[in-house]
């Protein structure tokens, strides 16, 4: 496979809630709740006309989704944006279908005019690959909450300012 069989969908249906539940649950990083918390927030953007201020991009292959990025502009602030989840699915990962995701979420938020991103992610051993993939794509390490998720299990902010 390579990136010319992937189309980009910037809106999610239906159908695409119970790929969102695969593509987490494949990948290994997020435990049930978590997925829990990216289903609501699927349902929550199909079910209500503003979808909630929640945007979504899809990678998909064959008309099939295998990734995509939940994001939306912080409350209260003035062009700044949270990157809620960015995935791919385990079996299509390392092929660029995250760097494509990103760099389309950059561009829409820049269309928004959005400023800044913020990305949250956990410190330890397991999210070395996350947290390289936000450096190679040109985020910086913005502050460590120490022990915020649990005892050794610090957050870790990145931000991006778009241009």
């Amino acid at each position: 496979m390579n990136l010319t069989d992937v189309t980009l969908k910037f809106e999610i249906n239906s159908d695409d809630r119970d790929c969102i539940f695969d593509i987490l649950n494949s990948s290994g990083f997020f435990y049930s709740y978590e997925i829990d918390v990216a289903v609501e927030i699927a349902d929550e953007y199909l079910n209500r006309e503003d979808h909630n201020g929640y945007f979504f991009i899809a990678a998909l292959q064959n008309g099939k989704m295998i990734g995509f990025t939940c994001y939306g502009e912080i409350p209260c602030t003035k062009g700044s944006y949270d990157l809620y989840w960015i995935a791919v699915h385990n079996d299509f990962r390392g092929k660029g279908i995250g760097f494509k995701l990103i760099e389309e979420t950059e561009k829409h938020i820049l269309s928004l005019s959005g400023k800044r991103i913020y990305i949250e992610t956990s410190s330890t051993e397991k999210y070395a690959p996350t947290q390289g993939f936000y450096l190679r794509t040109g985020y910086f390490l913005e502050a460590r909450l120490k022990d915020y998720y649990k005892d050794g299990d610090d957050k870790l902010m990145y931000s991006k300012v778009l241009s």
